[in-house]
């Protein structure tokens, strides 16, 4: 998949555990553990604001463009 989460990598960086970022951010562990694998669909807005405020980073931070070899033109 071309987008690629990087939300683990943001997590060290702030020296935060996935317990912690989701108690402050108001979600379950487990979707802060899909939302790391990057095994979602989507993320709605207001959790990706509240992400970018506890971590205090960009989106783009956290999410990535990484063209594979079959993208489209």
């Amino acid at each position: 998949m071309p987008i690629v989460v990087n939300l683990d990598l943001m997590l060290a960086r702030r020296k935060m555990r996935s317990r912690e970022l989701a108690e402050r951010i108001g979600i379950t562990e487990q979707n802060v553990s899909l939302l790391k694998s990057g095994k979602v669909r989507g993320v709605r807005f207001d959790t990706l604001e509240a992400i970018c405020d506890v971590l205090q980073c960009q989106p783009g931070d956290l999410l990535e463009y990484r063209p594979d070899d079959g993208s489209r033109a």
